[in-house]
């Protein structure tokens, strides 16, 4: 977790200024409906006004809401220079001030803007409280792993008039990550349609965050029917120079009863998602939760303590208090970690050994090289660290056992489960895994777990950030769908082609045309769920900066 001393000044206000052709095409389409009325929420330095520059806005009565003062005047200046029938700029905290306005009853005919990108730890306190109580206000499920912009949209949301437009720069986590699930909940309640129009060139190089333009028409009345949510994947931003009323009037909406809670499914093709919906219903096609369980590794609080290499066992002679353990890509690659595989890490000099202590040791009887390497430990002050200083001792790590299988948490090309015929530990940057007693055996597990469908599954259900890993939480791994049907797992061979490094494509349609086939879908079916894995892994890839991640890691 990065903390708020190590964050730069942009990160923490949550400021990336809206390019002046997105600002205009988003304006361009909310002035289709010929509002009377706009807000700003979060106007900057007016990029947004700047954009109503040269448009039909005579009518027009603008508000713009800016925390800064600097950025305030700037925004002024620009609201000024345009014809309006009115504008104004109030300083003041957004939050705050839609409360005020919700209380008086206003509303606006349309919203433009690009919220501030804010992870809720570095909001003051008044910004939490007054993010917590938007959510209660609409009886949304609220918690404290949210960002700024996502009470900002319900807010918007809440003061678009019946009928209104709200046009907005958002992260495209909007589709997939759980703390956005009330904000997706609201939006499917609130609207009559939602777009999201989603740029496959960065529009924040600096941020390194996927971005989608989020086009949303409020219901004109109770009884108006939600015909759900849509997306436009643009190949380049030359959509910029076109008709956004047209986009949004012809876009191919999905509704909210299929997506079923994430947004993702509607990067799906209407053949795809037929497809998709036929294996979800085949006899053999089971929800992960039906056939094991999903936990958490271990959770040390000092991973470089309590994961050692062969040399600091022989020199601190921890050799009676260490096990087997693994926990990254580079401990795993294949889908077998055995004898073979800890043994190869550990010439490798990798850290392969779990440093243990019970509970009830006498300390004082510990052998002194033993005692050595704790106090080691606390001149680091270790000991201090939450994790570790609310367990007493705290170098005695609760919730120490092993799974027949482990899955590493993050992925880059498709997650795969790990059959532990060793015992060994893994920490917290995997999930332990074990077969329910009514399940499959651990090995066929392993085995049928690496095929398409669930790959695709995995991108449905999972989430990723900037950077473009895919990163899965244990509710999300039970919603997974695994095809077992009676076939006989060849594991040997699956471990070598991963560990040979295959194509990750040609291993897919390899088990596919082994597993896929015998749960009852066709080859062609099958090519159609690998088409669709290809066309959204492309897309969270496309966000690959910095950040390099092999399968499982």
């Amino acid at each position: 977790m990065n903390f708020k001393e190590n964050e730069t000044e942009d990160k923490l206000r949550g400021g990336y200024y809206t390019p002046p052709d997105v600002a205009r095409f988003l304006s361009r389409w909310v002035l289709c409906a010929q509002p009377e009325s706009i807000l700003e929420p979060s106007c900057g330095d007016g990029a947004f006004f700047r954009a109503l520059n040269g448009l039909s806005t005579s009518k027009l009565a603008v508000t713009g809401v800016e925390r800064l003062a600097g950025e305030a005047a700037k925004a002024r200046k620009a609201a000024t220079a345009l014809k309006l029938r009115s504008a104004q700029v109030v300083r003041a905290d957004f939050l705050q001030w839609a409360h005020e306005r919700l209380d008086a009853g206003a509303s606006f005919d349309a919203v433009t803007g690009n919220p501030p990108y804010i992870r809720y730890q570095y909001l003051d306190e008044e910004d939490q409280r007054l993010s917590e109580q938007l959510f209660a206000r609409f009886s949304l499920a609220f918690t404290k792993h949210t960002n700024a912009w996502v009470p900002f949209v319900i807010a918007c949301v809440a003061l678009l008039s019946p009928g209104g437009r709200l046009a907005m720069v958002i992260p495209s986590e909007l589709m997939h990550v759980l703390h956005a699930g009330s904000l997706r909940k609201f939006l499917l309640e609130q609207s009559r349609r939602v777009l999201m129009v989603d740029p496959n060139e960065l529009l924040f190089e600096a941020a390194l965050q996927g971005t989608v333009l989020l086009m949303v028409e409020k219901k004109a009345t109770s009884s108006d029917q939600s015909e759900g949510v849509a997306i436009h994947a643009a190949p380049d931003n030359s959509f910029l120079n076109g008709d956004p009323e047209q986009l949004f009037r012809t876009a191919k909406y999905v509704s909210g009863g299929v997506l079923n809670g994430k947004w993702m499914k509607v990067l799906l093709e209407p053949a795809e998602l037929a497809v998709f919906e036929k294996a979800e219903a085949l006899p053999s096609v089971k929800r992960f939760c039906d056939v094991a369980t999903v936990d958490v590794g271990i959770v040390t609080g000092a991973n470089k303590f309590f994961l050692v290499d062969d040399n600091t066992v022989a020199q601190y002679g921890l050799e009676k208090f260490v096990r087997p353990m693994f926990g990254r890509s580079e401990h795993c690659p294949g889908v077998v970690y055995d004898q073979r595989v800890h043994e190869a890490n550990r010439q490798r000099g990798l850290p392969t050994n779990f440093f243990s202590i019970a509970k009830d040791a006498n300390v004082a009887r510990l052998p002194k090289r033993v005692r050595e390497y704790i106090q080691l430990g606390e001149s680091q002050k270790l000991h201090t660290r939450y994790k570790c200083r609310v367990r007493s001792p705290w170098f005695s790590v609760p919730s120490v056992y092993a799974t027949p299988i482990g899955l590493l948490k993050r992925s880059h090309n498709y997650p795969r489960l790990i059959l532990n015929p060793l015992g060994a530990y893994t920490t917290d940057t995997a999930y332990r895994i074990t077969p329910l007693p009514d399940g499959p055996a651990a090995g066929k597990l392993v085995y049928c777990f690496i095929n398409s469908l669930t790959a695709l599954t995995a991108e449905l259900e999972g989430r990723h950030y900037g950077g473009g890993v895919l990163e899965l939480v244990p509710s999300e791994i039970e919603k997974l769908l695994v095809p077992l049907p009676a076939v006989r797992p060849n594991l040997a061979k699956l471990d070598e082609a991963v560990r040979a490094g295959t194509c990750p494509l040609q291993l897919l349609k390899t088990q596919d045309d082994k597993v896929l086939t015998a749960a009852g879908l066709t080859q062609d079916e099958a090519e159609l769920l690998r088409h669709a894995l290809i066309r959204i892994r492309s897309r969270r890839h496309r966000l690959l900066g910095e950040v390099a991640v092999r399968d499982g890691e």
